[in-house]
């Protein structure tokens, strides 16, 4: 038994070996030099990798809209919404000006700072003691101030909620 599982180890192990060479890429003596291969622990080859925000870039939306609960078929709308209301920019406040890193860099309008993240929640949706969604997000989710919604998936989460109840017209230009 346990030749018969060292030959069986030794062939796995062969299979492999042939497997990454014959997918390999040619590389000269001068490249190989060159190329860098690097490592990764076990223990994190499960763990996605983080994503990168970009101002006008949502290439992230699959990922995150689904981790939050929205159907593949609101994607497409979501994903206007989102570029329209903060570029992609998950820390972004009502009226920043942010560069392509999703950097703040000033302020052009400061008439709508409750606005917040992503979906750009106002604060009608967060606040407790506004009249209009009856603080929604506060009671349902207990978020109640505007930090946790700088948070690309909390703010995902919190829009669902909101599209759960309201539908589209929280972001229609026209209301």
């Amino acid at each position: 038994m346990i030749k018969l599982t060292a030959t069986l180890t030794t062939l796995i192990a062969n299979l492999v070996m042939a497997t990454v060479i014959a997918v390999a890429p040619t590389v000269s003596s001068e490249q190989s030099s060159k190329v860098k291969v690097s490592y990764v622990p076990v223990d994190q080859l499960d763990k996605p990798v983080p994503i990168v925000y970009a101002h006008g870039d949502i290439s992230w939306l699959p990922r995150l809209a689904s981790e939050a609960g929205w159907a593949p078929d609101t994607w497409k709308k979501l994903g206007h919404i989102i570029l329209r209301e903060s570029g992609g920019c998950p820390n972004r406040i009502g009226g920043d000006i942010v560069d392509k890193a999703c950097n703040v860099t000033g302020v052009s309008d400061w008439s709508h700072r409750s606005d917040s993240g992503l979906l750009q929640l106002n604060g009608v949706h967060w606040k407790p003691d506004h009249k209009y969604y009856a603080g929604l997000i506060c009671k349902e989710m207990d978020i109640c101030t505007q930090e946790p919604l700088l948070d690309a998936k909390t703010n995902l989460v919190a829009g669902k909620l909101l599209y759960d109840v309201a539908g589209w017209s929280p972001w229609n230009p026209q209301n």
